[in-house]
């Protein structure tokens, strides 16, 4: 028998398994993130009292909803769990005007089926990073603004920061995100205290051991993101990832000549009216499980 059941801090190393078998590499913590922003966004499908799959579908608003982690166990597939998943996920945001989601090339015929549409193309990028390696020291530091770290800029300002330049306000994900205890946060501030960008590194979970990505990471020109991005790889070695979306190509020229190369690419779709150029200040996403 299948049972859609919601998502219970149990299930949390459950669903972080599931999502590192299909080499989604997980940032430590993100999972409980998604949970935390959407009290009932977080799904698991059970097979005779077995998770073989499960779906995240996060409200942050009444405009504005995203769908990802959507996984069924590879032996479990062709059953119609991901058809029951999918369509819970619908159900749940039927009073949503925009939705979002990331899909494999292989699935873009299915969701433009359920009424999505393409919009750009999403870039995993990703490079082996040693600290003694000499980073792009090219951008100066501007007079106005400095970088710093998370502690030293009041959230507030980030948070307005990120209001003007993502599609949708998302202050409990935000404060969620750059507040959790694994990772750093390094922002932009002037001598007024306002943002004029920030970005995230946290440790994440590969398929075999352990990396870093990087995101969100958004800044007002490339010389900032350059700024924001020397202070996020400083002293984080190893493997590190970066979703790169299609509107920004600045963010694929910085990050070409740091050595970047691209991995594999998801189609970003939506299912109602978005904002255009609402990303053109984004260089790096949080997840491509919450856009």
């Amino acid at each position: 028998m299948l049972e859609i059941r919601p998502f219970t801090p149990a299930d949390l190393d459950v669903i972080t398994a599931l999502a590192r078998e299909q080499d989604f590499a997980p940032g430590i913590g993100d999972i409980e993130i998604y949970a935390n922003t959407d009290r009932q966004g977080v799904w698991l499908a059970w097979h005779d009292n077995t998770p073989v799959g499960c779906i995240a579908a996060v409200t942050y608003n009444p405009d504005y909803a995203f769908i990802g982690l959507f996984v069924v166990k590879q032996e479990h597939r062709g059953q119609g769990i991901g058809r029951r998943l999918w369509q819970h996920a619908l159900k749940t945001l039927s009073g949503v005007q925009c939705i979002g989601l990331e899909a494999a090339v292989q699935m873009v015929g299915f969701y433009e089926r359920a009424g999505f549409q393409k919009d750009c193309i999403t870039t995993r990028r990703q490079m082996l990073f040693r600290s003694e390696a000499t980073l792009d020291l090219s951008p100066s530091q501007r007079s106005d603004v400095a970088v710093v770290p998370l502690r030293e800029v009041s959230l507030d300002a980030i948070q307005r920061y990120d209001e003007r330049h993502e599609i949708s306000p998302r202050p409990h994900f935000l404060e969620l995100w750059l507040r959790h205890r694994a990772g750093d946060v390094f922002a932009a501030r002037d001598a007024e205290g306002e943002c004029h960008g920030y970005v995230r590194i946290r440790p994440c979970l590969l398929p075999i051991g352990e990396g870093w990505r990087v995101g969100p990471w958004l800044a007002e020109d490339p010389r900032m993101a350059s700024l924001l991005l020397n202070n996020a790889l400083d002293h984080h070695n190893g493997v590190v990832l970066i979703d790169t979306p299609g509107h920004n190509p600045s963010a694929k020229t910085i990050l070409s000549a740091r050595g970047f190369k691209p991995m594999t690419s998801t189609v970003r779709m939506y299912k109602g009216v978005i904002p255009k150029g609402h990303d053109r200040n984004v260089y790096g996403l949080a997840c491509l499980e919450l856009g």
